[in-house]
């Protein structure tokens, strides 16, 4: 009996015995109780060896001399930004590391008269022009007065409110383009709000703070939300003055509400919507701090707690249910953006996902305690809502990978498990004729796609043994599909409503890990559609082959996040710069270019030669039989034969050209302890068979 399959079996002796996970949604599946007992699952074989790369970890540290007036963004390289972290993981050797992979002779493709033509990739510019860092249009920075400010402030209401008719016209907004996609409020009972507070507008009686708050923060996110040219055609002045004037006014009113020492959902429901409007495709520190600082009110008034708990109104736990995870998404957004980790743990809330039901369900004289099995208003947010939880999961796993306390293969089956129940649970509801239910349909597909990316990239650039293919196919094929959704819902015009928040779900950042792996291997299956996203996400001039965009990308990220780098005077650990350079051998059929032996120097075995030219069918200087080489002759594979299988090398052990001796250990019995039946049964092998390439290549 393989792993995966003594893993499903757990599972399912388990889930007959669970007590009754945190409910919400369809049928109360919830992310974290029915999905962890795939870490007790034993470790593959071919796991045993792999590790997360060493470049990348959780924990930042800077220098005392570091310039915090630099922005804390990063860099920009056409759609995509690049800080010190990516993927969640800070990388302070980021550029070193690219140094290394451009000069590489194994990827340098270039005919001698342009290699003549071409500087130095190893040298790095010194200085930048400033709007490589600088922010973009939709950065929204946070005011200092916000973080400070206490009791009552100078500014009156008055100073910020628009005419009624404006306001109207910016809730309508926020109705259309906000609410379907990140709700934070029950809309009857916002609007009885609303009316109230125009009640007293027009007598002349100041509202109370709190509702003051919700208000303007409601407006702020329908001006966030609207197209430029749609604010200059309604108001008649430019999207960035009106937003700053609504930004203030939020953040006055929040001050009036005392955000710092509030008891009021409505105070907090305010807070997040602002907090949602900042918290999108660019995030600094201080929107970090913030969200750190909503986490804790929400915690101090039992926002972890369901409702139910404190015998309250339907619409009551409703609302506290949809402010703690918004919290929660903002966690997990501000954490991957700055770090280091998730600020909420699964187990130290008990509040349950809000019911599947329309907002006029909830405001009936018997209120539903279910949910419906039916595209609702609540449907979309519930989507996000339990992916994002998913990741939590994740996010928690990670270091349990490191520490060898689950298996990679235990994780992966984890999401597999996720994505069935969550496509079976959804899909069915969904009408693409529909435009916001095709918006769910895509951001649902980000989403899962996205998992599988958290949790391989470290793995992608493994300093010590190389990926299996089987889980490099599933890097390219969840990341080409992840790229390809996103462009979509950035460009699809039935979807631009809400684009604008469309950096909230993604930010490009697989694209940089794709572009690596199509420069370095260009024969992959998926380099056609990857390079259509990269030239979309990138920009790069389109005279250009592939090759040449890819190195000009390259170089460009690098010395841009080089002088990065160095002003915010990043230290990396001291085990880190000795690990820089290494890099596990490729396998035949991955190089485009393979030197001769001649071209590896005199002497050099053509077999054992590490780090210059490869032997086929050679790891570590072990021989191997291979699904994609040319030997052996094609056959018809059993589940047993579709590992590799290896034969210990006679040949005196190679030196790599970092100085280390292999360990041909690490590849011994290489996925023995798979059980394939099982495997693909989560990865179907008519799309998971570990061909990377396109046939002229294998």
């Amino acid at each position: 009996m393989g792993s995966l399959e003594r893993v499903l079996e757990q599972d399912v002796a388990r889930n007959s015995a669970r007590k009754e996970p945190r409910k919400g949604g369809l049928e109360g599946a919830q992310h974290g109780g029915i999905y962890d007992d795939f870490e007790f699952a034993p470790e593959p074989e071919d796991e045993k060896e792999l590790e997360p790369s060493p470049l990348a970890v959780l924990d930042a540290a800077y220098d005392e001399d570091a310039d915090d007036d630099l922005m804390d963004l990063g860099v920009q390289m056409g759609k995509l930004r690049l800080t010190d972290r990516v993927g969640g993981f800070f990388r302070p050797k980021i550029s070193e590391e690219l140094t290394v992979s451009l000069t590489d002779a194994r990827n340098d493709r270039r005919p001698p008269e342009e290699k003549a033509l071409t500087p130095d990739p190893a040298q790095s510019i010194s200085s930048m022009p400033a709007h490589f860092a600088a922010p973009g249009p939709t950065y929204i920075a946070p005011t200092s007065s916000f973080f400070f400010a206490t009791g009552s402030h100078g500014n009156s209401l008055i100073d910020f409110l628009p005419s009624k008719y404006a306001a109207d016209r910016l809730m309508q907004q926020y109705w259309y383009a906000v609410h379907p996609i990140a709700r934070t409020v029950h809309r009857p009972s916002f609007q009885r709000r609303y009316d109230i507070f125009w009640n007293e507008v027009i007598l002349g009686i100041e509202p109370v703070g709190s509702l003051q708050a919700l208000i303007f923060a409601a407006m702020f996110a329908g001006v966030v939300s609207m197209p430029e040219g749609r604010i200059l055609e309604d108001f008649g002045v430019a999207k960035k003055d009106l937003q700053e004037n609504f930004q203030q006014g939020t953040e006055t009113a929040l001050i009036r509400a005392n955000i710092l020492r509030t008891t009021k959902t409505e105070t907090m429901q305010a807070f997040v919507i602002y907090m949602i409007s900042l918290c999108r495709d660019q995030i600094s520190r201080a929107h970090s701090a913030l969200v750190g600082m909503g986490i804790r009110l929400a915690e101090c008034m039992a926002l972890h707690r369901d409702g139910t708990e404190y015998g309250l109104k339907p619409v009551e736990i409703h609302v506290r249910r949809l402010v703690w995870y918004q919290l929660c998404y903002l966690d997990i957004r501000t954490c991957e953006a700055q770090g280091p980790r998730p600020g909420i743990r699964q187990e130290e809330f008990d509040t349950q996902l809000p019911l599947n039901v329309n907002d006029s369900e909830l405001d009936q004289d018997v209120a539903p305690i279910k949910s419906t099995e039916r595209w609702t208003e609540m449907t979309f947010s519930l989507i996000r809502m339990e992916c994002n939880e998913m990741m939590r999961t994740l996010w928690f796993d990670r270091p349990k990978l490191e520490k060898k306390q689950i298996s990679l293969t235990a994780v992966l089956g984890k999401i597999e498990n996720f994505r069935k129940i969550t496509e079976e649970k959804y899909l069915s509801l969904m009408d693409e004729n529909i435009p916001i239910q095709q918006c769910a349909r895509t951001v649902l597909n980000i989403l899962l796609r996205r998992m599988h990316i958290m949790i391989l990239h470290r793995y992608h650039n493994s300093v010590a043994v190389r990926i299996p293919d089987r889980l490099r196919q599933i890097i390219l094929t969840s990341g080409t599909e992840l790229l390809e959704s996103a462009i979509l819902l950035e460009t699809h015009h039935p979807l631009a409503p809400w684009a604008w928040y469309s950096g909230a779900i993604q930010q490009y950042q697989v694209a940089f890990l794709l572009l690596g792996e199509v420069w370095a291997y260009p024969m992959r299956k998926e380099s056609d559609r990857i390079w259509r996203c990269l030239d979309f996400v990138f920009e790069p001039p389109l005279d250009l082959t592939r090759d040449q965009k890819a190195r000009l990308i390259l170089t460009e990220i690098r010395d841009r996040l080089g002088v990065y780098s160095r002003a915010r005077r990043l230290r990396a650990p001291t085990g880190m710069l000795q690990r820089i350079g290494m890099s596990p051998p490729r396998r035949t059929g991955d190089d485009s270019s393979l030197m001769s032996a001649a071209d590896a120097g005199p002497g050099a075995d053509p077999v054992l030669q590490i780090g210059v030219g490869r032997a086929p069918n050679t790891i570590m200087g072990v021989r191997f039989r291979t699904d994609d080489g040319p030997d052996p002759p094609p056959q018809e594979l059993s589940v047993e034969s579709r590992a590799p299988s290896l034969t210990s090398s006679t040949s005196a052990p190679t030196t790599m050209s970092n100085g280390m001796t292999p360990d041909l250990n690490m590849t011994d019995q290489l996925m023995n302890d798979i059980d394939w039946n099982e495997w693909d049964k989560l990865f179907p092998p008519d799309t998971n068979n570990g061909e990377l390439n396109t046939p002229s290549y294998s």
